[in-house]
């Protein structure tokens, strides 16, 4: 094991996901892990962010981040296109890569540059499987072949639910038969959320991916565990919808997030394994009072529940709005008053102190981590698959 040195971060892109990283970095315990720069082509939002997190060096490309020797790896806090060509520009400048969920999208980018939204979105869906799944194995490619890491920022993976679970399951040497996980929202903090040429997808892709991330790692190191082997998934069924578009809606009975363009805002998946057991994972934009996350695991000899966002830790009451102030609650919660839940420690909970511990550590000391590239690749394989099932009304098999 090669000695503990200093980690250099570089932030590409300024916005929500780099301010959840800025407060893990901060936090990381055993090695002194820092951003070194961030850059953002917006320049006035990347001073702010660099003034909120304490960051000396301020850049507009992605070009200038990777000429500093100070950084060691790029944090990809940016939109879905910008993954792949971004985690190759940064694997051919020797940084290791770390890049947020999904691993890639498909955009239209293999379309001419004018295609129109209608062209994107309405693009075969066996064609998207295969265009993103290219783009996912050539970012697993590109870093293999220089010498440098790839790993996936699936939270889920690192969160202490999900985590302790994993243990109890290699524990009881139980066989995992059933999974139901899901990550519900009211809309997203993103404006371009709802054009599918700017995400590549909806719910099922932006917040789904969450679950099935979880699931695929779960089967995979529960096949370790006992065959040292993997437990793949062989195949997909799916439904998508926008439920927003419900005829009986109208402005005084909706709160929800409306205005879906060519994206669902609802989608349900079900993941067949290789050794028979189901996963079935679903995203939705339908949820109010607060984003959840959850994951049930049923297996041969015991059942688990992971209750990522809310949990009960703390339980508040409040008569109205004022009581509190503006003491943040959680993720999405559209008001204080009432019964809420707020979580005492939100990035520690839904994971994501414990990947960007986990991440800095294995850059540290050489060495790979469960969310790697292999699992990004295998989760956008999945999703693919499911808006192909979805479009098509059948099982879609995985090569």
């Amino acid at each position: 094991m090669s000695e503990r040195r200093q980690i250099g971060i570089g932030i590409v892109g300024a916005g929500f996901l780099a301010q959840i990283r800025a407060r893990c970095y901060r936090e990381v315990i055993g090695i002194d892990a820092s951003i070194a720069a961030v850059a953002d082509i917006d320049r006035e939002r990347a001073d702010t962010y660099a003034r909120q997190n304490g960051i000396q060096t301020v850049l507009t490309s992605l070009e200038e981040l990777l000429a500093l020797p100070e950084v060691d790896a790029v944090d990809l806090c940016v939109p879905n296109h910008l993954h792949r060509p971004m985690a190759e520009a940064a694997a051919g400048a020797g940084k290791h890569v770390i890049c947020t969920k999904p691993l890639t999208a498909y955009v239209g980018q293999d379309l001419p540059a004018e295609a129109s939204d209608e062209e994107i979105s309405g693009r075969d869906r066996g064609e998207m499987l295969r265009v993103a799944t290219a783009d996912a194995r050539a970012m697993v490619d590109a870093t293999k072949k220089a010498g440098v890491r790839l790993f996936y920022g699936e939270n889920w993976v690192y969160a202490p639910s999900i985590r302790r679970s994993l243990d109890l399951l290699k524990a009881s040497r139980g066989a995992i038969l059933e999974m139901r996980g899901w990550e519900c929202h009211n809309g997203s903090h993103s404006p371009y959320s709802k054009l599918w040429r700017h995400t590549g997808g909806g719910a099922l892709l932006r917040l789904g991916a969450h679950p099935i991330g979880a699931m695929l790692h779960l089967k995979r190191e529960e096949g370790l565990a006992r065959e040292d082997a993997p437990i793949r998934p062989v195949s997909v069924t799916a439904e998508v919808s926008d439920l927003s578009r419900n005829p009986a809606l109208d402005e005084e009975n909706t709160r929800i997030a409306t205005g879906w363009v060519d994206v669902e805002n609802w989608g349900c998946a079900i993941v067949a394994f290789e050794d028979g057991s189901r996963g079935v994972a679903y995203g939705s934009d339908n949820m109010l009072g607060g984003m959840e996350s959850k994951l049930e695991v049923m297996a041969s000899n015991c059942h688990l529940k992971c209750q990522l966002s809310p949990n009960d830790l703390v339980r508040a009451y409040a008569p109205d709005e004022a009581v509190f102030g503006d003491e943040y609650i959680m993720e999405k919660v559209s008001g204080r008053a009432g019964w809420s839940t707020p979580i005492p420690r939100e990035d520690w909970s839904s994971g994501q102190l414990g990947m960007i511990q986990e991440f800095t550590a294995a850059l540290a000391e050489g060495r790979s981590t469960p969310s790697d590239g292999r699992l990004g690749l295998d989760v956008t394989r999945v999703l693919y698959a499911a808006y192909q099932a979805a479009a098509e009304g059948r099982r879609v098999e995985l090569d």
